[in-house]
């Protein structure tokens, strides 16, 4: 796992520089997409490539991490219209070429395995975009989450929820109790992953992903069995990190900086 402590705007860059040399090295690459706060920064600097620099996304399919369950795709805080607003519209994905988990599907369970078969027909996940909740969780894999778990219906957190409803006008009662969620094994499955973090609230998380055993009480911490994993954190989030100035002077005499 390597890790990388630097600002927001150097974190942004580091994480579309890796896409962009996907995008223009692969004819065919699949990326996994994540919601939250944490990779708005990357969307928005892909957005200034593609609308400057001509970076194009025609060839491109993408999967979702995870979905609630119970809000339609036209719901503003359905995760289907959340990627859509913040990436799928700025750019120029083809038509269909994102793929989300249906919370509003008859069958969840069948619906979940239809997603991993697809994933695995696109030919697997080349780099997958995280974020990490304040509990470790990673898509919605909450504590306790078995580190080989597939993409399943999942109960969320009452921490969880608390910490979604301020997109919920602040009303925890409004945030769904049931998710879609891409399992922890389906997610190791990728070749790349790439987490974000930024924040003093994301420390401790981050210091036990880090750090810490592995253990499904944080599952965050599975990234740690992962052959190419990459961590960014600001410096509030790296203030928890033991090892913390290990991490800057390693990423400081890297051979090739650019390169995650």
């Amino acid at each position: 796992m390597e890790v990388i402590i630097a600002d927001d705007h150097e974190l942004a860059t580091l994480v579309a520089d890796a896409i962009e040399r996907l995008l223009r090295d692969d004819s065919a690459p699949v990326l996994g997409l994540a919601t939250g706060s944490s990779p708005l920064s990357v969307y928005d600097e892909l957005t200034r490539r593609h609308e400057r620099q001509g970076l194009s996304f025609a060839e491109v399919r993408a999967f979702m991490l995870d979905e609630y369950v119970g809000l339609p795709a036209s719901h503003p805080q359905s995760y289907r219209n959340v990627i859509d607003t913040e990436l799928v519209s700025r750019v120029d994905f083809a038509e269909d070429a994102v793929h989300g988990l249906d919370g509003m599907a008859e069958d969840l369970v069948a619906a979940s395995s239809d997603y991993d078969h697809a994933i695995a027909e696109a030919g697997g996940i080349d780099l997958q975009i995280l974020g990490i909740g304040t509990d470790g969780h990673i898509a919605f894999n909450e504590p306790g989450s078995s580190l080989a778990s597939r993409t399943r219906v999942k109960t969320l957190a009452h921490q969880t929820r608390i910490d979604n409803a301020r997109f919920f006008d602040g009303n925890v009662d409004r945030v769904p109790q049931h998710c879609l969620t891409q399992g922890l094994g389906t997610i190791m499955e990728a070749r790349h992953l790439v987490l974000i973090a930024t924040g003093g609230h994301k420390a401790e998380a981050v210091h036990q992903m880090v750090e810490g055993p592995i253990s499904s009480m944080w599952p965050a911490t599975v990234m740690q069995m992962h052959p190419h994993a990459t961590v960014l954190v600001d410096d509030a989030a790296a203030s928890r990190l033991q090892l913390g100035d290990y991490y800057r002077q390693t990423y400081a005499t890297k051979l090739d900086r650019e390169r995650l």
